[in-house]
């Protein structure tokens, strides 16, 4: 079953999803702010999104709505490829080393 997220109906939708690339990093979390709160006078009204910046760092950053930028297909794709190569070249370490002790399942 696939997990779901409720968004009340008076709640704008947010412009980012868990796990979207953006020019900041990847999200990780969203809040929203709602109306008549003390928050909306220092955020204003909208959705606040946690990106992290580098998925090697427990730096988090936080931005609005109007802060974060999608990336082009062109970039999306760029990294997707970038990662996707990185992955290959440590499965084909992981290979060498399973050849290395010669796929032996002695204790």
């Amino acid at each position: 079953m696939e997990p779901t997220i409720s968004i009340p109906k008076d709640w704008k939708y947010p412009r980012f999803t868990f796990g979207q690339r953006t020019q900041q990093g990847i999200v990780i979390g969203l809040e929203y702010k709602p109306a008549n709160t003390q928050l909306v006078y220092e955020y204003g009204n909208s959705w606040r999104y946690a990106v992290l910046p580098d998925k090697h760092s427990d730096e988090v950053r936080h931005y609005s709505d109007d802060q974060l930028q999608t990336l082009s297909v062109a970039e999306a794709q760029q990294q997707l490829q970038a990662e996707i190569e990185k992955h290959q070249q440590q499965i084909k370490v992981l290979q060498q080393q399973l050849a290395a002790i010669g796929g032996s399942n002695d204790g």
